[in-house]
């Protein structure tokens, strides 16, 4: 009877490590093809979703290889389902964290600095022809999303003169690895193009800095073309730019 659990504790110890193996495979892969362009961005999300429901049939097929080495003493295969969960665990960061972020923001994707007169895009247009998002803002109801789920964006202030903070702007950009579309400073505007991190969705950027009395008003808005929800991106994409500006301009 012992033999018989261990033996049939091996094989479903085994099964359950590859469906973690293909599970971390295709969890790559999700990310890796939308970022190379070998599929849509809609594969990509379908691959991650079914990523997401194989992951829970592994966990099943390792806890019940665990269960049976148990049962059979066999210690070997009962590391190896234990070993299995761990890598079950460490490929689960990824969607769970995903997951989370949904959870904690609002289901929007273009957030600014001036939800009364957002920065707008012009050399970007071309580069965003059919993409799902549109680069118009969507108004007071979008504003007041974006209010209650980031109260604290707002415009940066200097007291440099609007020609050198555009300069400065634009090497932060640069040194963030945006991907520079166009830079005039006589208007005073800036349009970049970013990548997210997982699935290299292409978001754009726009800086405009303005005077503002003696000084200098920079206002940043980021927006995706693809997807309802940035999970955050957007804001942390802002807050990352304008935290890079030095304070002493």
């Amino acid at each position: 009877m012992r033999s018989r659990l261990a033996r049939a504790a091996s094989i479903t110890a085994r099964a359950g490590l590859l469906l973690a193996l293909l599970g971390a495979l295709s969890l790559l892969l999700s990310g890796a093809g939308s970022r190379w362009d070998w599929w849509g961005f809609r594969t990509g999300f379908a691959i991650f979703r079914w990523t997401l429901y194989g992951g829970l049939g592994a966990v099943v097929v390792a806890l019940a290889g665990l269960v049976l080495a148990l049962l059979g003493r066999a210690k070997n295969t009962a590391l190896l389902s234990i070993g299995t969960l761990v890598l079950l665990i460490a490929v689960a960061v990824v969607p769970v964290s995903h997951l989370r972020a949904a959870g904690r923001v609002p289901p929007i994707h273009d957030i600014t600095t001036d939800l009364d007169d957002p920065p707008r895009f012009v050399a970007v247009l071309p580069h965003r022809e059919g993409a799902p998002n549109t680069a118009e803002h969507g108004g007071a109801a979008l504003a007041a999303q974006q209010r209650a789920g980031y109260p604290d964006l707002g415009p940066a202030r200097f007291s440099a003169p609007p020609e050198r903070v555009f300069a400065r702007a634009v090497d932060v950009a640069r040194g963030l690895g945006w991907e520079i579309v166009a830079a005039v400073p006589a208007e005073g505007r800036l349009e970049a193009t970013d990548r997210t991190r997982w699935f290299g969705f292409r978001d754009d950027v726009v800086v405009r800095v303005r005077p503002d009395g003696t000084g200098s008003r920079v206002d940043v808005r980021s927006v995706s073309r693809v997807g309802r929800s940035d999970l955050g991106t957007n804001a942390r994409r802002i807050r990352a730019f304008l935290d890079s500006l030095p304070a002493g301009l």
